[in-house]
């Protein structure tokens, strides 16, 4: 490894699995193991296992697996590397500058720096006399000093280069700005600054650092690229998997989180007294956003606007966030009013109030489903109960399902037992659909080992022996010498494997006894969760010996009829020869 071996294991030795795992997964025990929601993946059924004994995880339900530092890595997008960095900082060991490739984590520390010093200039034009146009602006919309100072905010100046100037001026190089999405390059190969005369927000992530930008036109200003510009995807950012401001609101989040539209709505909510308030960034919510909430809180409040865009958005994001265990709760504002407005204009008690109203999401899709019909005629009527019956549908909590039946009864003057009979015909299709479309899981999954080696195709019966002695070698490491008197790397039929076979000789010939942390650096995330399924399999439970030669006389019976080719088209020499490596392989077999 680039890394020294002991500051490795050092590292891995002062992080424990299951705490570096707490704030992202609700672990329960399961015998000796624990068991979770896979944060991966959403699921409704845990399928995402620890295994305290070797410090690994595996997820039977995508497949994502190994050991601390590949969990660190998938959850925070990180490389091998900076997951290592991460944990070391986390434990407070120091690692050594020399030895390692880390090309790309000073091209992202580099891009934090930018992004750092690029907030700083905005921040500082904002508070000059030249951006008295903005702060303005932000003072007419009621942010304060004190506010404004503690979300950052700055602007852009109405110029092509004064960010390129006072960049360079710190020493940073064109490349590294464009890197950074700070700066452009235009058809003519000149370059320009990317936000200009825009109020600026910086974007950051839940370890403090600017990752990026969200520029805002003034009002009544036609400028290029529309009201709002934002960060494009950078190595240091995803606005897919980010929030506005969830760095503060994940301090004050527990027991909810308010979910917005806008930027302004975040701040003005902040400084109402309301810090646990984020928005999505530039995009619809996605899972993965979802995903990051769940780790921190028990229920979302979903603040859209009324019209039908933000009705829109909270069926979808009512949809994301239904996977994830949080309770789901939404607040309609009167008027057609945002967030930022109905504070402005009722104050902080009388949103303090909506929230206490808050409606369930099943409530609300009831209230806006009548959207569009007139309920005073019998049409309409039956209209709007076949929609409402396919919503309470949905429910899976009887009591729930019951409430509505009764309320649906009493407004609309149908009798019960009808509506109850509906809504279980809905019920009963939809188990159906469901039932059909978990069957079609269970016979086609979306992981399988062959996804991640596809050479498995080719030599079904070779691939699963050779993950058979690759899992009873990592469980028991004092067989390898039987192993490899008998079956060499290049024995191996699927490269995978033979990689990972190679692999685990030359580590057991050092003297180690074989773990995930030693395949970290040269497996994907993919492999190792492969490798992590072979850990912790069963297959070297019960005589163990005795499988592994069975197992390694399998590889080598289909390797003999791979290498043997088609014996009719050889001269006599070449099929000599090729008996005599037949006659070898076997007698390795023995």
């Amino acid at each position: 490894m680039a890394i020294p071996e002991e500051i490795i294991n050092e590292i891995k030795y002062r992080n424990d699995i299951e705490s570096v795992m707490a704030p992202y997964v609700a672990l329960k025990r399961r015998g000796k193991n624990l068991v979770g929601l896979c944060p991966f993946h959403n699921e409704k059924t845990p399928s995402f296992t620890v295994y305290p004994e070797n410090g690994s995880f595996y997820c039977f339900g995508c497949g994502v697996g190994g050991d601390v530092f590949s969990f660190v890595r998938q959850i925070e997008n990180l490389d091998y590397i900076d997951a290592v960095k991460l944990l070391a900082e986390r434990s407070g060991i120091t690692l050594p500058q020399d030895g390692y490739d880390d090309s790309m984590q000073k091209l992202k520390n580099t891009i934090f720096e930018i992004n750092r010093e690029t907030a700083r200039f905005y921040h500082s034009y904002l508070m000059s006399p030249e951006g008295k146009w903005a702060l303005d602006y932000l003072i007419g919309r009621g942010l304060s000093i004190a506010t404004i100072k503690h979300f950052g905010l700055g602007a852009a100046p109405d110029g092509w280069d004064n960010l390129i100037k006072h960049l360079k001026s710190k020493g940073y190089g064109i490349p590294d700005m464009i890197q950074a999405n700070v700066v452009g390059k235009s058809q003519r190969g000149t370059y320009y600054d990317r936000f200009r005369k825009r109020v600026m927000f910086p974007i950051i992530n839940i370890r403090g650092k600017v990752i990026g930008f969200s520029g805002r036109a003034m009002p009544g200003e036609d400028k290029a690229g529309g009201k709002y510009v934002n960060t494009s995807d950078t190595p240091v950012y995803k606005k897919s998997e980010n929030l506005f401001a969830m760095n503060y609101a994940k301090n004050h989040c527990d027991e909810r989180v308010i979910l917005v539209e806008g930027n302004m709505d975040v701040i003005s909510l902040h400084q109402a007294g309301f810090p646990n308030t984020v928005a999505a960034l530039g995009t619809s919510f996605t899972e993965e956003q979802a995903k990051l909430l769940s780790r921190y809180t028990k229920e979302i409040v979903l603040i859209m606007d009324s019209d039908a865009a933000g009705q829109k958005a909270v069926r979808r994001a009512g949809e994301i966030l239904q996977n994830t265990g949080l309770q789901i709760r939404v607040v309609v504002l009167p008027d057609g009013k945002d967030p930022d407005e109905y504070i402005k204009k009722h104050g902080a008690a009388r949103f303090k109030a909506l929230l206490q109203g808050a409606v369930s999401e099943i409530e609300y899709k009831l209230l806006t489903a009548v959207e569009g019909i007139d309920t005073n005629s019998d049409d309409g009527k039956l209209q709007y109960l076949s929609r409402a019956t396919e919503i309470i549908a949905e429910s899976s909590d009887v009591m729930t399902r019951d409430l509505y039946i009764g309320r649906l009864s009493d407004k609309y003057g149908v009798s019960r037992a009808a509506l109850e009979t509906k809504v279980s015909d809905i019920r009963k299709r939809k188990i159906k659909q469901r039932e059909k479309r978990e069957f079609e899981e269970i016979t086609r999954p979306k992981f399988d080992r062959t996804d991640v080696n596809p050479e498995k195709r080719l030599y079904p019966a070779g691939a699963v022996a050779e993950e058979t002695i690759i899992a009873i070698l990592m469980q028991h490491p004092d067989f390898y010498k039987t192993a490899i008197e008998r079956l060499s790397p290049d024995d191996m039929l699927t490269s995978l494997n033979r990689r990972i076979y190679k692999a685990l000789c030359e580590c057991m010939e050092s003297g180690r006894s074989p773990d995930l942390t030693y395949f970290g650096e040269m497996l994907t995330s993919p492999e190792m969760g492969y490798l992590a399924s072979l850990c912790n399999s069963e297959k070297g439970d019960k005589n163990a010996l005795i499988v592994l030669k069975d197992s390694i006389k399998v590889i080598l019976d289909e390797g003999i009829h791979k290498k043997s080719g088609d014996t009719k088209t050889m001269s006599v020499d070449d099929w000599a020869e090729n008996l005599q490596k037949i006659i070898e392989l076997k007698q390795k077999g023995k």
